[in-house]
């Protein structure tokens, strides 16, 4: 039986190198972007296809949106090349960069940046891959735990991300008649790169909040992928339009 095919987006480290690795694990071929890094993105690829599954990376700077059509070009060519098909089945809009200060001094620059990459960019991907989807597939946001309970300093990123749960509830009511799901997942506080690794690096902030986490810790990439890659499964075909938050019960 042929494998089902995820695009992910983001996918060459943090949390979506572990989206695409747990999706492949589960038998699905994966076909994940990178922005700047070619070689970390082979290297996933590689270890991918290490796994009897097939794998390509394509480079995508998802703060362009003009670049989405010659992107989808260069889906359909490579679906074509490297895994024998025109269409995917399964879309992870993973792909975010963190910017955080106080909402007093937050720089109108950079929340236009925040949008351009946490709400313009997957509304409008999203949208330029529906002809490439198949009927039955399933959308993957990614929001964050900050739109339940508020930090100081996370305003903005908050904001972007409480603007994607909205939009996941209407992609699935509006896709519903293709089959198509749609759900996002909140992450809380993880140890990776994002936001300058601040989370991972700092102990006082790392302390806290594993302090605040019922499961007394911080959370890995390794506890985020496997969600992605149950609801990008047959299992998962009556979970739709539901915000499922994957930290661990912080703050409750």
């Amino acid at each position: 039986m042929k494998n089902k095919i995820a695009l992910v987006t983001g996918g060459s480290r943090g949390l979506g190198k572990n989206m695409a690795l747990a999706l492949a694990a589960n038998q699905t071929d994966v076909l994940l972007t990178y922005n700047q890094k070619a070689s970390e993105a082979d290297a996933v690829v590689a270890k991918i296809q290490s796994l009897g599954v097939k794998a390509a990376a394509l480079q995508l700077d998802v703060a362009d949106s003009k670049s989405f059509d010659a992107f989808f070009a260069n889906v359909q060519s490579t679906l074509a090349e490297k895994f024998n098909t025109s269409t995917f089945d399964f879309l992870v809009n993973n792909a975010g960069i963190g910017l955080y200060a106080p909402f007093a001094n937050f720089t109108e620059a950079d929340f236009d940046t925040l949008h351009q990459i946490h709400v313009k960019a997957p509304f409008f991907l999203t949208q330029k891959a529906l002809p490439l989807l198949n009927d039955g597939g399933s959308i993957v946001n990614v929001s964050t735990g900050l739109t339940r309970f508020s930090l100081p300093g996370y305003s903005a990123y908050a904001t972007m991300k409480g603007a994607m749960e909205t939009l996941t509830k209407y992609q699935a009511k509006e896709l519903g008649a293709r089959g198509i799901r749609a759900n996002i997942i909140a992450p809380g506080a993880i140890e990776t790169d994002f936001g300058g690794g601040h989370v991972r690096d700092n102990a006082d902030v790392n302390a806290f909040v594993a302090s605040q986490t019922a499961l007394g810790r911080v959370g890995l990439p390794d506890d985020i992928g496997g969600v992605v890659a149950f609801l990008c499964s047959d299992a998962a075909r009556w979970v739709n339009a539901q915000r499922i938050e994957v930290s661990g019960g912080q703050f409750i």
